[in-house]
C-alpha cells in the first residue's frame, strides 16, 4: 500500500446562516461535499494558498481569513487499482466576505481541477450532505459557538 501526506488550507465560510461547500471532483473524497481550499504551492503562504484556492473554486475574491485550527486525518481509498492511504492535514480557518453583494455570484460550474461546483447550503440542508471529515469538524465546532 503507498501512503502520502498531504497538506492543506481550507476554509468555512458562513453567510446569512448558509455554508458554503464544494463538491470534489477527484481524490479520496470525491462526491462529497467539502471547505473550499486546497494544496499550497512552492514557496506559498497558508493565507495566499487559500485566497488562490476560494478565487480558484467559488469566484470569491473579496474575503479576509481568520486561523482557527489544524486538523489531521488518515484515510484509505482506491486509486487506479490500488490501495493507498493518505494522511491529510488541514490548516483550518474561518473566511469572512468582503462584501455581501459577492455571495450571490459565486461559480456553480467545475473549475477543471478538484472543485464540481459551488453552493450555499442552509443548516438543515447539512444534515442530508456526504461531507469531507474537515467540513463536519468545522461545521460541528462553529454550532458549538
Amino acid at each position: 500500500m503507498e501512503r502520502y501526506t498531504h497538506l492543506g488550507v481550507y476554509g468555512l465560510m458562513v453567510w446569512e446562516q448558509e455554508v458554503l461547500l464544494i463538491q470534489k471532483a477527484r481524490g479520496p473524497y470525491q462526491g462529497t461535499w467539502d471547505l473550499p481550499g486546497g494544496r499550497l504551492e512552492f514557496g506559498e503562504t497558508p493565507e495566499l494558498a487559500l485566497h488562490r484556492e476560494i478565487e480558484e473554486e467559488t469566484g470569491l475574491t473579496d474575503v479576509r481569513l481568520s486561523l482557527r485550527s489544524a486538523q489531521s486525518n488518515l484515510v484509505q481509498w482506491m486509486h487506479e487499482g490500488s490501495l493507498e492511504e493518505v494522511h491529510h492535514i488541514g490548516i483550518l480557518y474561518d473566511v469572512y466576505l468582503g462584501s455581501d453583494g459577492q455571495a450571490y455570484g459565486i461559480k456553480k460550474e467545475a473549475d477543471g481541477e478538484d472543485s464540481l461546483g459551488a453552493a450555499w447550503f442552509t443548516m438543515e440542508q447539512l444534515d442530508s450532505l456526504a461531507l469531507t471529515p474537515f467540513a463536519l469538524h468545522m461545521i460541528q465546532d462553529r454550532m458549538e459557538l
